[in-house]
């Protein structure tokens, strides 16, 4: 299975995570399911006239690929005109459209890619920036909403800020050997080989969760969700139970979520690690939870909260260790 990657408005950070795959090394994973590289700006040799000439080749339809990758922000202004992202002396817009009329599948490589990102929500969008099939929530993008590859579905989005190296390579995997139907995707596209989680699931502070015991500072071992921003009983992924780089997630690393996997993430309208209320109560609460019951299950849970897990919660190392029972009682 052949892959062409194109880089547009972004970090270049998905690419960067994607060299990070584990436990194999990206290219031994690759290769051995049997998908290659037809291009890629930062690992593949071609370059200059050389990688002009291999666009091209895609472009006019006698070089044959499977995938279109895109990373980064589709940017189309001034004016509709896309002349902000030249590549080769043409709109990189066009060179979208005209490839991935030809591929079989479009990939989105990060959120980016998938709803606009941080290009798009700039005050004024002076770079009409957007995603290939969204722009943030709303379908349309680039390729417009009734846009299908040659298989038949949608731009699939592997949104995330950055992707996560595995959802890149199981996705080009499980297309390879399996294919990709509509039922393997969520309602924005995303794959629900890790979309049909939450990043909440596997996460480190659940007991903290389950006791409304939370942090009331960044150093503090708590929840993070009633005070420090934390939205992942909202966002659709497996970062606790899929860790990166083998050990590590932004939660256990001291950070809130911040749904780098939801579209608009980058301006939720408030700071990234404060958690907006009314009356006291998070406005984002869990996706599948009625705030009434929410109320009440927290109030219930305040008041069963054991001292250790109430102490702990605003410190920054464990200071009360759960106590040791004998004889099996």
């Amino acid at each position: 299975m052949k892959v062409l990657w194109l880089q547009s408005g972004g970090c270049g950070g998905c690419t960067q995570s994607l060299l990070c795959h584990e436990p194999r090394p990206l290219f031994d994973e690759l290769r051995d399911a049997g998908i290659e590289f037809v291009w890629h700006p930062a690992l593949s040799p071609e370059s200059g006239e050389e990688a002009l000439a291999v666009l091209e080749a895609c472009a006019d339809g006698s070089r044959a690929f499977d995938v279109l990758c895109i990373e980064g922000a589709m940017l189309r202004g001034p004016n509709g005109s896309g002349r902000f992202h030249r590549l080769a002396g043409r709109p990189l817009t066009e060179w979208v459209r005209q490839l991935a009329a030809r591929a079989s599948h479009v990939f989105a490589i990060g959120s980016c890619t998938a709803w606009g990102g941080f290009s798009a929500n700039t005050p004024g969008n002076p770079l009409e920036a957007c995603g290939l099939q969204y722009d943030v929530e709303e379908p349309g993008g680039l390729l417009g909403a009734a846009f299908r590859a040659g298989d038949g579905l949608p731009v699939v989005n592997l949104a995330g800020c950055p992707t996560h190296p595995g959802w890149i390579v199981d996705t080009l995997e499980k297309l390879a050997c399996d294919g990709l139907t509509a039922a393997d995707l969520d309602e924005f596209g995303r794959p629900l080989l890790y979309a049909e989680q939450l990043v909440h699931h596997g996460c480190p502070r659940n007991e903290f969760y389950e006791f409304k015991a939370s942090a009331e500072k960044h150093s503090d071992l708590g929840c993070l969700m009633e005070n420090l921003g934390c939205k992942g009983t909202q966002a659709h992924a497996d970062c606790n139970t899929r860790p990166w780089n083998g050990a590590g997630s932004c939660l256990k690393g001291g950070y809130a979520c911040i749904a780098c996997t939801e579209p608009g993430f980058e301006a939720p309208g408030h700071a990234f690690q404060e958690t907006p209320k009314l009356a006291g109560i998070p406005i984002g609460l869990p996706t599948d939870m009625p705030k009434a019951w929410f109320v009440a299950l927290a109030a219930l849970s305040k008041s069963a909260t054991p001292k250790r897990v109430r102490d702990n919660a605003v410190e920054d190392h464990t200071v009360i260790r759960p106590s040791v029972r004998k004889g099996g009682k």
